[in-house]
């Protein structure tokens, strides 16, 4: 398998055969060893491809990620921001302020603005870890920003990006596990995220206990994985009813 990864032109449907035929053997060497990630990448590499993200949720729990988190979230979007307007205007979110701002500064895109918008805002409405990503200029490297990183997001600007940071001055996002990036290249932070929580799924590693709401969120509104909830997680679904 690592044989087809390394290729040039390698064949996703030869290598999404392959990754089919050995889930069993991976699932069992992930959950009874727990491994370091580092580890899985050297042995399962094809699972730190995109497609491949999607495609090991979907034998796990037979949810289509991208596609069925991406409803959600469109769907709940409205109901978030409202919550998130609610809360700063109590002066009880200032950071969410700054977010909320941003986005209305923001003429073009607006889809993927009010997405960006609700994803990072999340942690602070369910009053946890103020990000997930870090940010640093197009001339830093990667591995710089990594150490003592267990997860996360980086988003790479432009040394010359207006502070106000539209999404048009990213250059590239990369996914952060166990101190080293996983996945790079990617086209944005939304993306980078349902990616993130993807690989939470296929390497059976726990929610972070600063984050564990904001990911039981998306597992249990935007993905509607298990029914009970923690007691802040059911407040929020209930008051998404009302938005």
């Amino acid at each position: 398998m690592e044989e087809e990864v390394k290729k040039k032109d390698m064949s996703l449907s030869v290598l999404n055969s392959k990754m089919e035929v050995t889930f069993s053997l991976r699932r069992k060497e992930i959950v009874a060893d727990q491994p370091l990630v580092s580890t899985v990448k050297q042995r399962w590499p094809g699972l730190f491809i995109e497609e491949q993200v999607y495609a090991e949720f979907q034998r796990i729990d037979c949810i289509d990620l991208k596609s069925t988190f991406l409803t959600s979230l469109d769907n709940h979007t409205r109901g978030f921001l409202k919550m998130y307007r609610a809360k700063a205007n109590q002066g009880r979110g200032s950071d969410l302020e700054v977010l909320l701002e941003k986005l209305d500064s923001q003429t073009t895109n607006l889809t993927a603005h009010r997405r960006y918008t609700v994803l990072r805002g999340l942690p602070l409405y369910m009053r946890e870890r103020p990000s997930i990503s870090k940010t640093l200029l197009d001339t830093e490297a990667l591995e710089d920003h990594t150490k003592n990183m267990k997860m996360g997001i980086l988003e790479v600007v432009k040394e010359s990006a207006d502070p106000s940071r539209s999404l048009t001055s990213v250059v590239n996002v990369a996914v952060v596990l166990e101190e080293e990036v996983v996945m790079d290249n990617l086209p944005d932070y939304t993306n980078a995220f349902i990616l993130l929580f993807g690989l939470l799924y296929a390497l059976n590693i726990e929610y972070p206990k600063d984050l564990k709401y904001t990911f039981e969120v998306v597992q249990k509104v935007f993905l509607h994985l298990g029914n009970e909830c923690t007691a802040r997680v059911q407040s929020l679904k209930n008051k998404l009813v009302h938005m």
